[in-house]
């Protein structure tokens, strides 16, 4: 929340430890970013790009997730990043 900026290859992950339907908002955040729901074995369930700064309109996961990944808005697409593919982190059952 109010970053005006984010590094290209940085993040934020919030991992919850159990997968349920999950909703995120944009109220505070001053820039687009992509929102990734990940299952907990590091699946990405579905993604939401470019998400609108400070909109309070409610994103979804589209089912039961374990975590959200936040990047840079448009870095999915430019980097090939798609539902399906896997994501590896110490906190994902690999």
């Amino acid at each position: 929340m109010h970053r005006t900026t984010l590094a290209e290859n940085a993040g934020m992950l919030f991992y919850f430890g159990a997968e349920q339907p999950r909703s995120f908002w944009m109220k505070n955040t001053l820039i687009p970013l992509d929102l990734i729901f990940v299952k907990l074995d590091g699946t990405i369930h579905h993604i939401h790009e470019n998400a609108i700064p400070k909109d309070e309109t409610p994103l979804p996961s589209q089912g039961n997730v374990g975590a959200v990944l936040e990047i840079n808005g448009g870095l999915s697409k430019k980097l090939g990043i798609k539902p399906g593919d896997t994501i590896k982190h110490q906190f994902f059952n690999l």
